[in-house]
């Protein structure tokens, strides 16, 4: 069995005085979000990607209150403010939730968000039928020995990076797309944290860059819509990928996400966010 600090250890990389702050998915791994992490590095930022206990991997962890998560995010957050001249945020799936919920809470604080295969919505086509009924199983005693399990294509188009971490996912549990199983009280937790952000989103005003995949397999771009709709910010970019499923950050386009993410948190240090009074929205394009 791998040894679970080398799947949940943090990712520190400090160069400049513009820090990013990465959120990797639910039941998920820091490594999710590696290459991003290393072209932001390289193009100059400070970035931290952390594991989350209680939301992130590990060996059967007590999920925490989808509060808990918040609050542990605030935390990095704030703790890079005090450091760092400006700190934008790149979330993956539902780290891309909680990125929202964070502007949501700090506004203008965030200097820019990157939403990578935000999931407002569990409609993807490799999601099984009875996914709406597992929030009334909680509150059974079913809920005890219940676990999604992680199934093929794993988020991934790559037919070689899938089967790699099929393989990972069979002999270790675990792989760098992150858990095999996801416990019923995340899955409860998660649809908690939706809701809340649905309702919030509006308070969100920070600059925002939103990246789906039309052939995201866990969330269509119904969620990414609901984004752009939503959102309080008067800077929004939106840009559909052609040729990768839902884990955008390990897949076939994962050059063109993060060179899109480095481009865009440019813009925002540089100013040109604020650069116009009127409302911003980037014709929306497929990569």
């Amino acid at each position: 069995m791998v040894a679970l600090n080398e799947i949940t250890k943090d990712i520190n990389l400090v160069k400049g005085e513009h820090a990013v702050l990465l959120i990797h998915g639910l039941s998920g791994t820091p490594l999710e979000m590696q290459y991003v992490a290393r072209m932001l590095y390289k193009a100059g930022y400070t970035v931290r990607a952390p594991h989350f206990s209680g939301y992130g991997y590990g060996e059967r962890p007590a999920t925490k209150k989808w509060q808990e998560w918040h609050k542990e995010v605030v935390a990095h957050f704030d703790d890079m403010k005090r450091q760092y001249k400006t700190v934008s945020v790149c979330g993956l799936c539902i780290g891309a939730v909680l990125a929202l919920n964070l502007a949501a809470e700090k506004k203008d604080e965030v200097a820019g968000l990157s939403l990578l295969a935000t999931t407002l919505y569990f409609d993807g086509w490799s999601i099984p039928w009875y996914r709406f009924l597992l929030p009334l199983g909680y509150y059974t005693p079913f809920r005890y020995f219940y676990s999604y399990r992680e199934r093929e294509p794993y988020g991934l188009k790559n037919e070689q990076l899938r089967a790699w971490i099929a393989r990972e996912m069979t002999e270790k549990s675990t792989s760098a797309a992150g858990s095999a199983r996801i416990p019923m009280s995340g899955i409860f937790e998660t649809d908690k944290l939706i809701g809340e952000v649905k309702r919030n989103i509006p308070k969100a005003t920070a600059p925002a860059l939103i990246i789906h995949s039309i052939e995201d397999d866990t969330a269509t771009v119904r969620s990414a819509d609901f984004v752009e709709k939503h959102i309080g910010s008067r800077k929004v970019r939106k840009i559909f990928l052609d040729d990768c499923y839902h884990m955008v950050t390990m897949d076939n386009q994962k050059d063109l996400v993060a060179e899109e993410t480095v481009r865009f948190f440019n813009e925002v240090i540089a100013g040109e966010a604020q650069s116009s009074s009127s409302v911003e929205f980037d014709t929306v394009r497929v990569a």
